[in-house]
């Protein structure tokens, strides 16, 4: 079985116990103490090329965005009212890279995560054929890349993380590709896939 096809049936199966960022209390995100605020929901479309070796779509976004300006990221962002997280991931893919919604074919829902700044992320795993014409939209994406999925999905290439933020000390995950630094909330959600598909 291949690693795609492991991945969209673990999609389906109950959530495993060491996912990071889930729904429950206890595995709340990236602050446990700051639950009190309403999330804000979002959806991202986690983008999987359908080659022999799949890559995943990954967006460097603007640095002047008001949220997580500059960061690698899965295209998507806020689910407007009356939305489902599908069709959000759709919509923004579109909005910020030109990605046609007729070309993706979805796979399911990953785990629900919640970040630092107070979004409750849902990821959308879907299908895309390769070498689309992919056009980023420079108000929101300076430009996007294609990383091989077995990378990023590799727990070997998983670097638990410190820093101090808000004068504690915070624990996060960073995946290194070639000069690019995937971390944060989009490398906790591979994160997850990974776990997901071993």
């Amino acid at each position: 079985m291949s690693l795609v096809d492991r991945l969209a049936a673990a999609l389906a199966l109950a959530r495993p116990f060491d996912l990071l960022a889930g729904d429950l209390v206890e595995d709340a995100g990236d602050l446990v103490e700051e639950m009190a605020a309403p999330l804000r929901e979002a959806a991202v479309l986690v983008a999987i090329t359908d080659r022999p070796e799949p890559g995943l779509i990954l967006t460097h976004r603007s640095h002047g965005l008001r949220d997580h300006g500059g960061q690698i990221a899965f295209p998507g962002g806020r689910i407007d009212e009356g939305e489902s997280a599908e069709a959000a991931a759709l919509r923004e893919a579109w909005e910020e890279l030109g990605l046609d919604p007729a070309k993706v074919r979805i796979l399911g829902l990953a785990d629900h995560y919640r970040t630092v700044t107070g979004f409750g992320v849902t990821p959308v795993v879907a299908m895309i054929p390769p070498d689309l014409p992919l056009v980023p939209n420079p108000s929101e994406v300076d430009d996007w890349f294609e990383v091989p999925l077995a990378f990023v999905l590799d727990p070997r290439n998983q670097m638990h993380r410190q820093a101090v933020y808000k004068g504690q000390v915070r624990s996060y995950y960073e995946i290194m590709w070639q000069e690019r630094r995937i971390w944060g909330a989009t490398a906790a959600m591979l994160i997850n896939l990974s776990r997901r598909a071993r």
